[in-house]
């Protein structure tokens, strides 16, 4: 699916169905079936053209919870973001991929990735060698043969967690494109560089709408706070020029002010731009609130500006 498709994915169409702005949901996995429904149909009637969920050795599984919502819902797209390849065997997750792409036809997004030390070590897995674990499954993926899709189905798009360049490398050979994680414009502009024209390139941006500077990097905070414990999302940030003052307590108003788009409706619009005049092709907003609330004031502040 990922390199050896028999019916691959056509990218020009996806980029015009995904449009230009979509939401990344991760607190779905905190609430109830019922009430995860309900957010995905209104965010899907609110315009947005995707609806990404997230895997944590916590959460629930996150095909199960792709088709609970797929089926909640009549035309919005829904991805992975991401699958944690630790957590399952590459047949597995390439049945589970066809099953929804034939369920939902051109609604899902199979997001992998190779989560972090702390989340696979939970899952008593040992994590080693990130980059030739990818590449391996997508070796099994293509090899595996569980599933034999109808006639003329196309396989759904694979994008992966890249931040760095390998993996981005690997993203633009071997899949349909990358979705970066706790990323500034500045590293989709790296992004980009490295894909190339062609493969998507779909960023999540966490927001906070609220305009005064304490209150909203503090609430900020509450989320940069724990990926900063993250030796992955640290060494992207790195990568970016950042240092190690910038990731003591919780992150410097430099360095949140980068990660976290906060501001009134026009800032976050203008954020948004920046991602896409950098080179994505599809944003997805992670509205940021105080406990695991799903953020629904937010997005519905925000779309009226940011979707039509």
């Amino acid at each position: 699916m990922a390199t050896s498709s028999g019916n691959p994915p056509r990218l020009d169409a996806w980029k015009e169905r995904l449009g230009s702005v979509g939401v990344w949901l991760g607190s779905v996995n905190w609430a109830s079936a019922a009430a995860a429904r309900e957010a995905a149909v209104e965010i899907e009637e609110l315009g947005y053209g995707s609806l990404w969920v997230s895997e944590t050795p916590l959460s629930k599984e996150p095909f199960v919870n792709a088709a609970i919502l797929l089926a909640a819902t009549t035309r919005i797209p829904l991805g992975t973001g991401i699958a944690n390849v630790w957590a399952r065997d590459a047949t597995a997750t390439r049945a589970s991929a066809l099953t929804l792409s034939e369920s939902f036809p051109g609604r899902f997004v199979l997001g992998l990735g190779v989560s972090h030390l702390p989340a696979v070590a939970a899952r008593g897995t040992t994590y080693e060698r990130p980059l030739t674990k990818m590449r391996d499954y997508l070796d099994q993926m293509d090899a595996a043969a569980p599933y034999e899709a109808p006639r003329g189905q196309e396989d759904p798009p694979v994008v992966l967690a890249a931040l760095r360049s390998k993996m981005l490398e690997l993203s633009r050979d071997r899949t349909q494109g990358a979705h970066p994680y706790f990323v500034p414009p500045e590293h989709t502009v790296r992004a980009r560089e490295a894909l190339g024209a062609g493969p998507l390139l779909i960023p999540e941006q966490a927001v906070v709408v609220e305009t005064d500077p304490e209150r909203a990097r503090a609430t900020a905070r509450e989320h940069t706070a724990f990926y900063l414990t993250l030796p992955n999302y640290v060494n992207n940030l790195r990568w970016l020029g950042f240092s190690d003052e910038d990731f003591e307590n919780g992150g410097s108003d430099r360095l949140v002010d980068a990660i976290v788009a906060w501001g009134d409706v026009d800032a976050i619009r203008a954020r948004v731009q920046a991602h896409l005049d950098a080179g994505a092709d599809h944003v997805v907003l992670q509205p940021i609130e105080s406990g695991r609330g799903l953020g629904l004031v937010q997005l519905r502040e925000l779309a009226p500006a940011l979707v039509g």
